[in-house]
């Protein structure tokens, strides 16, 4: 390993967005006299889709663990093995595609992510991804903020944290001021806190009356009026609040930015993602547009979605109306996986390592059985928020006082466990649970050791002792707000225990090699999901969902892991985006809007 710092160049999603250029590196089998290099398709076997040659393919097939070409027939892994092999599955109309040595592997898999609600905004919200300095990260402000026409806002929704900065510090509200005076600007930094500049504190009606929410504060001056600085402390309801209440796009612009938002997933080779609801998202309207195009055939991102309760205080009567007004399941690109992260409010213990460890309320035991005894009468799936071991505790009384010391049948998650112990490791075995871990520390690593100390942040979470334990783990980023949805960095992180700020957290006995760590985001989350008897390989009769890579992820040094994109990515057996020698291949893109997206402007790349 070495100690260098992921680079701004490898961690950022900014510039111009460009047209590719460049030659396909494909022909039909006729094209490439196939006759001439390898014997014809079998008699009793139908011609592959899709033939790819001159690759080094990383299956994960314990079978066939590497290979240099694959075969795609009808949305699925035909074979894999070698160029000839391979050759003798092309017919007269299959596609050939040579990967001139470069890597693939199967499609990324992100286990807790949420992107039904980003892609809501995305083409309106500015990335400070990969910016480097406060000042870097004001310019770009500025930038976007000189090309949007009022009274639109500037939007910065997460996704970044202080501790990549070089000053280790967040713009100043002075600073926010003088770069966006007259337009309205929002910064959410994690789920700590949100900077509004003094056009954004009057449009949103805040004045020195205005009562923050409780374990919440509007900071104000010494004259009592609002400074633009809301805190959660740690609850984050006043952030989401006021998030809820900036204009949305049209429900047409939603469509296309859902799609955009897709679209950036794929050239980052992710395939399939698990939707953990959120705040702010409600259902069943915040899901119009991801049915919509699902129904036109419009996904490039395999989802299974959570459902979130609607009301504090009515979470009960809420899952009793889901319950009965929907099912679980799908199919394989679009499905209703269960309930959560959230069912409860008041046993959510937060991530904001800013603010205290919260102790959850006494009254929360009772109100959980409750909801966890409607699920276990109608056997639903859920997947629970906890980030600290304390919480992790109590939700395993209410698991075990419900369903017994043998756990539900209907599968369990575990979200973040930071903090999780060996002993409760153990606990959450027994009951046939699993665990969903995110690189959130990656961006708060820094905080946790300010308040808890450089060594218990070495084991938090703890992935060795998790996977010793056979308990399975999926692999996610908790993308777009506690961190970015650059799932690079999530192997990053793991492979090499330093966050985006360059802290080293782990040794070697609470990192994975890079093969390990592969395996949590494709097979672990598949297994999450129970789907990895097709996702998460690419053996034959497996989804064919796959990620041809820019670099090889195998080789390169630690620092340009974060930098890793995807040339080629299939799903379902379909290119869903290509790029550099592929770029003839990139189905198109829908026209994107509003106007002033920093997609347009150049602040932010798809």
């Amino acid at each position: 390993m070495t100690d260098e710092k992921p680079s701004e160049q490898l961690l950022s999603r900014r510039g111009a967005l460009t047209a590719l250029a460049g030659a396909g590196v494909v022909a039909t089998s006729a094209q490439l006299a196939m006759s001439q290099t390898a014997a014809a398709v079998p008699a009793t076997a139908q011609p592959a889709d899709v033939v790819f040659v001159n690759g080094r393919i990383t299956t994960l097939d314990p079978k066939k663990p590497v290979a240099t070409g694959l075969a795609v027939r009808a949305g699925r892994i035909l074979a894999t093995g070698t160029n000839y092999e391979i050759r003798r599955f092309a017919g007269p109309n299959t596609k050939v595609i040579d990967l001139r040595g470069r890597r693939v592997i199967p499609g990324l898999n992100d286990s807790h992510t949420h992107l039904i609600r980003e892609g809501l905004t995305y083409t309106a919200e500015l990335s400070l991804a990969g910016v480097t300095s406060v000042a870097d990260a004001l310019r770009l402000i500025k930038f976007q903020a000189d090309r949007t026409p009022a009274p639109q806002w500037i939007r910065v929704i997460g996704g970044f944290t202080k501790w990549q900065f070089r000053e280790k510090r967040l713009p100043t509200l002075a600073e926010l001021n003088a770069a966006v005076p007259d337009k309205p600007l929002i910064v959410l930094h994690l789920y700590d806190r949100a900077l509004l500049n003094q056009t954004a504190v009057r449009l949103l009606g805040f004045t020195k009356d205005t009562q923050a929410p409780p374990n919440s504060q509007i900071e104000v001056d010494a004259a009592g009026n609002p400074t633009g600085l809301l805190i959660a402390k740690p609850d984050p309801l006043l952030l989401n609040s006021t998030l809820a209440r900036l204009p949305a796009l049209d429900p047409a612009s939603q469509a296309t930015s859902t799609r955009l938002y897709m679209r950036h997933l794929n050239a980052r080779g992710v395939t399939s993602i698990t939707d953990a609801a959120g705040g702010g998202t409600l259902y069943p309207e915040s899901y119009s547009v991801i049915n919509q195009l699902h129904a036109q055939g419009q996904l490039t991102v395999r989802i299974g979605y959570h459902l979130f309760p609607r009301t504090r205080g009515g979470e009960l009567n809420d899952y009793k109306q889901f319950v009965a007004s929907t099912k679980v399941g799908g199919d394989d690109f679009l499905k209703l996986s269960g309930a959560g992260e959230v069912v409860l409010f008041t046993s959510v213990d937060f991530e904001d390592f800013e603010e205290p460890r919260p102790t959850l309320p006494s009254s929360m035991d009772a109100q959980l059985r409750d909801i966890l005894a409607l699920f276990a009468e109608n056997e639903w799936p859920f997947r629970l928020h906890a980030t600290y071991d304390e919480s992790v505790n109590r939700l395993l009384n209410g698991i075990e006082q419900v369903y017994g010391p043998s756990g539900p049948k209907a599968p369990f998650i575990l979200d973040h466990a930071e903090t999780v112990t060996a002993v409760t490791i153990d606990r959450i075995a027994k009951l046939g649970g699993t665990v969903a871990i995110q690189d959130r520390m990656a961006f708060q690593g820094e905080t946790f050791q300010q308040r808890y100390g450089t060594r218990a942040a070495t084991h938090t979470p703890p992935v060795r002792r998790l996977l010793r334990s056979g308990v399975p783990v999926g692999l996610g980023t908790d993308a777009t707000r506690v961190a970015s949805d650059n799932v690079w960095i999530a192997l990053y992180w793991i492979t090499t225990g330093r966050t985006v700020g360059g802290t080293r957290l782990y040794r070697s006995d609470n990192t994975l090699d890079r093969t390990e760590a592969l395996r949590l985001l494709t097979q672990g989350s598949a297994r999450l999901s129970r789907e990895d008897d097709r996702k998460g390989t690419l053996r034959p009769g497996a989804l064919a969902d796959l990620a041809v890579l820019t670099e090889d992820y195998f080789t390169v040094p630690d620092s340009r892991i974060p930098g890793i994109e995807s040339v080629l990515t299939m799903v379902d057996g379909k290119i869903v985006h290509a790029a550099a020698e592929f770029s003839t291949l990139n189905p198109p893109l829908p026209t994107i809007v509003p106007a002033y997206s920093p997609l347009l402007t150049g602040a932010n790349r798809l």
